[in-house]
């Protein structure tokens, strides 16, 4: 049986253990409170930058090379995560080792050296130019997405930074923002495996009992209302293949009707009886893959649907989606579609018991966000979900007005004007109420 326990340090640091008796080894993890999101304007992938720092080398571990050699002694490998609103360092490590895994997270969070910042902002430089064609004009769907579903607020920011922003990081700021958001209070400490909560909390209060209490700043908040009508952005780019993405503003995160919109993705672009894979590539031929994604804020989120399609089946894909969401709009999910999607996306739940990441990320994450849902929660909410409130949902999502499409990629004459007009017929064609999310 999986049990989580919780406790809080005397400095505010929480600790999360996730007995899974059942497990041969352990993932230890902890997350901050800091993302892309905190980074200061001009300073865009500030905190990305500083969790790349943060393996350079401590007060006890003079290099990478000493940190990565410490967790290989106990059965790891450390790897980080930033996005735009947290930063994660994790390892699986042997259970019996756990306290060790922490004494050297804690050693890099307490006590980072600051080494090497040059060396990694070049590093950094080389993995955002990836996004970015021979004229240094971004063409990342991901990144161009965001700016327009989030104007002139650093959500809409990419993560990494910009070639300018990486460039005009210093030491100073490194050093100030890890003095700001890595503190106790800020963060969660996380571990999952077949270990004792009371072993767990007595192993964090010796690693990171000495950790000074502190306060971070606010971050600021997107005010979300629909464009009232639909955004395109049409970059050009040398590619064999155009790059689409079609997204709609979304529920923030602690929204009831997030499972509505869990089932929505799964029923359009969860694998192949979803619809749009049945349509676009089953039918159509256009396409190899479809993906859905789902993001989710403390006060926003959005929906997004990407897939890759020859030039002149450009035009044909978005008809394609843009019907499919329509019709889910229009006309209630079948009984039989909706049991199918439901009982796969619970038998996914029960088979997360078995992955000490995806425990440790429940509730690890979920209480740094102040949004812990058990599977049982999950489960109670997909089993309550109907195709009236898959419907109101999708109407709600699917507006017109909370649409950001952006294709990539060899644009050719006559190919803007077909999306262009497809997108208005879309908005003429969705005559349901607007609504406000």
């Amino acid at each position: 049986m999986i049990r989580s326990f919780l406790h809080t340090m005397e400095n505010g640091l929480r600790v999360v253990c996730v007995e899974m008796p059942h497990l041969h080894s352990a993932e230890l993890a902890v997350f901050l409170k800091v993302g892309g999101r905190n980074d200061p304007h001009g300073r865009e992938g500030l905190s990305h930058v500083l969790e790349h720092i943060l393996f350079r080398g401590t007060a006890d571990f003079s290099s990478s090379l000493d940190i990565e050699a410490a967790f290989e002694d106990i059965g790891g490998a450390p790897n980080a995560a930033t996005d735009a609103e947290s930063t994660c360092y994790y390892s699986r490590v042997h259970p019996d080792h756990v306290a060790r895994g922490m004494e050297i997270f804690a050693s890099m969070l307490m006590r980072p050296a600051f080494n090497g910042v040059d060396i990694e902002k070049r590093i950094i430089a080389e993995e955002a130019r990836e996004d970015l064609n021979e004229e240094e004009i971004e063409t990342n769907p991901d990144t161009i997405v965001s700016r327009l579903l989030w104007p002139r607020h650093p959500l809409g920011m990419p993560t990494i930074g910009t070639l300018d922003s990486i460039a005009a990081t210093t030491l100073d700021d490194l050093q100030r923002h890890h003095a700001a958001y890595y503190v106790p209070s800020n963060t969660v400490l996380a571990v999952s495996g077949p270990l004792r909560s009371h072993e767990v909390f007595a192993a964090a209060r010796s690693a990171f009992g000495d950790w000074k209490e502190g306060s971070t700043p606010g971050s600021r908040l997107f005010v979300q209302s629909s464009a009232g009508r639909p955004v395109l952005k049409l970059v050009q780019d040398s590619d064999s293949q155009m790059g689409l993405q079609i997204a709609f503003l979304g529920l923030h995160r602690g929204d009831p009707r997030h499972m509505e919109v869990r089932l929505l993705r799964r029923i359009l672009a969860g694998g192949g009886s979803s619809r749009l894979h049945l349509l676009l590539r089953e039918t159509l031929g256009i396409i190899y893959s479809v993906e859905g994604a789902i993001g989710a804020y403390d006060e926003t989120g959005c929906i997004a649907f990407d897939l890759s399609t020859a030039p002149e089946t450009l035009a044909q894909a978005v008809e394609g989606v843009l019907g499919e969401l329509k019709r889910i709009a229009a006309e209630p999910v079948p009984a039989d579609e909706l049991e199918r999607v439901r009982r796969s996306y619970i038998y996914d739940l029960e088979y997360s018991r078995d992955s000490a990441y995806d425990m440790t990320g429940r509730y690890g994450w979920g209480e740094l966000m102040g949004f812990v849902r058990s599977i049982e929660d999950d489960c109670r909410a997909a089993a309550d979900v109907t195709a009236e409130g898959l419907q109101a949902t999708a109407r709600l999502l699917f507006e017109p007005g909370n649409l950001r499409l952006v294709a990539v990629g060899p644009w050719k004459r006559g190919m803007k004007r077909q999306v262009q007009d497809l997108v208005n017929g879309y908005s003429s064609s969705f005559t349901v109420r607007k609504h406000g999310i």
